[in-house]
């Protein structure tokens, strides 16, 4: 893999913050910390293109009230909407009220997003998040 050196002027107040993630973020070096920058930001340009045959992978974490009826008969109705989508999920009971799942989903950003809403949405679940990133195809 080729390297390409290049200076950047960067004002000493920013530096000092990001020498201070680097360290909390256990980077080795400035130039790794900002390799991982870049990569992110590329990932998101990559979302946001949505073309047709684009995938991405991603994990939709929510938490959510067992006892709410007929909540989680909702929850394996959507997943199962989603049969490409979803590809597993995990069943955690955090306490006697609340339960963690997360579902490992794959396909377009838009269809990820549309399965993130439609749980989010549901009554009952108190908090959800979803988290996308690329299988990768178009890094190097």
């Amino acid at each position: 893999m080729m390297v390409t050196r290049f200076g950047v002027s960067v004002p000493d107040e920013l530096i000092k913050a990001f020498d201070a993630y680097i360290t909390q973020r256990e980077y080795g070096s400035r130039s790794e910390a900002i390799r991982d920058l870049i990569r992110e930001k590329l990932v998101e340009q990559e979302w946001e293109k949505e073309s047709q045959d684009m995938e991405v992978v991603g994990t939709i974490t929510y938490v959510f009230d067992h006892h709410k009826r007929e909540l989680v008969d909702s929850i394996l109705d959507i997943q199962h909407d989603f049969p490409e989508t979803v590809v597993v999920s995990q069943h955690v009971h955090l306490d006697h009220h609340n339960c963690l799942e997360v579902a490992i989903v794959r396909g377009r950003p838009t269809t990820l997003r549309g399965l993130a809403y439609k749980l989010k949405a549901l009554k009952g679940v108190k908090h959800c998040s979803f988290t996308m990133t690329t299988t990768g195809a178009e890094l190097s």
